[in-house]
């Protein structure tokens, strides 16, 4: 079975990890958001994509799950020192990578080429595309602050004001990266990962082409929320501010014109029959990936359940 996986943050980090587990790698395709993209000490910070890499390659930090393992602080401590912007937490590991990539970059590499000569370097096996090459940059509009960036809002601001809307800027223009449509076209099915709908997935279904092309394959949706509240990161708060409930079939309700399946976390069983009604297969889970056992065991679970959306 081939599948592709639309992925952000690091619910769809370990997703994608897990599916690597149990997929031969030409059989995955992983496509990860850059709209949380921006540049800083005059480098590109591609987070999301950092986050699934490293998750990939086996060196994210585990406690926080995003970051490197065993990282040190010495040259942010050194900015800091100097009066230089240290709000954005890089450690030295992790800044190696920003510096690489924007080399890379300058040299005129595009960010597809870049991240395919990292997962060579790191040994990961999956094909992993950065949404587009071009800029696509996530906006937030916000009750007090009007439109603020998302690094801003998300790690300057810790996801404090009062959201109203998104805007995903240069989204029209920018093209899907290479390999991108190929890959949704040649699947099998496609899996929307427990990621934030709002800034994680819905900037990769922006794209042109995107979202009719997974809308023409049978989709797989796995809730980023299970009994109300998310494992990490604001969707549960945006849902809340935006009018919605947070809640796993608000997710199924998000992405109701190309969802066939759904999988929800068993403690979120009885909400299956609000699901059901808009047409879309449920499925009850143990969602929750605390170990590499756990992501191996939930890709599974969903590669079983796709049979029955085909």
């Amino acid at each position: 079975m081939k599948i592709a996986v639309l992925c952000g943050g690091v619910g769809g980090a370990k997703l994608a990890d897990g599916l690597s587990r149990a997929l031969p790698p030409e059989n995955l395709t992983i496509i990860v958001n850059t709209g949380d993209d921006f540049e800083h000490l005059g480098l590109l910070i591609c987070p999301d994509l950092d986050t699934v890499c490293y998750t990939l390659a086996g060196i994210a930090n585990p406690e926080t799950g995003w970051g490197r393992a065993d990282e040190s602080w010495n040259a942010l401590a050194a900015i800091d020192s100097l009066g230089g912007p240290s709000w954005f937490r890089l450690g030295d590991r992790d800044l190696g990578t920003h510096l690489e990539r924007t080399r890379c970059l300058a040299q005129g590499q595009t960010l597809s080429q870049v991240t395919s000569g990292f997962c060579r370097s790191w040994n990961i096996l999956p094909n992993v595309i950065p949404m587009s090459d071009r800029a696509v940059r996530t906006m937030v509009s916000t009750e007090a602050y009007g439109e603020l960036t998302f690094q801003d809002y998300f790690v300057r601001r810790r996801c404090e004001p009062k959201v109203t809307g998104f805007r995903f800027s240069g989204a029209e223009h920018a093209l899907p990266a290479p390999g991108t449509l190929e890959a949704i076209e040649a699947a099998d099915a496609v899996i929307l990962s427990p990621s934030n709908p709002w800034v994680s997935l819905d900037p990769i279904l922006a794209l042109p082409g995107i979202r009719s092309a997974v809308g023409r394959k049978p989709v797989a949706a796995v809730s980023s929320i299970i009994g109300g509240k998310t494992v990490k990161g604001p969707a549960a708060k945006m849902f809340q501010e935006l009018g919605f409930e947070p809640s796993a079939p608000a997710i199924a309700l998000h992405y109701r014109d190309i969802l066939d399946g759904f999988i929800l976390d068993q403690v979120d069983l009885a909400l299956g029959g609000d699901i059901r009604p808009l047409g879309i297969q449920v499925a009850a889970f143990q969602t929750l990936m605390n170990s590499p056992a756990d992501r191996r065991r939930l890709a599974e679970d969903v590669l079983n359940f796709i049979p029955s959306i085909l």
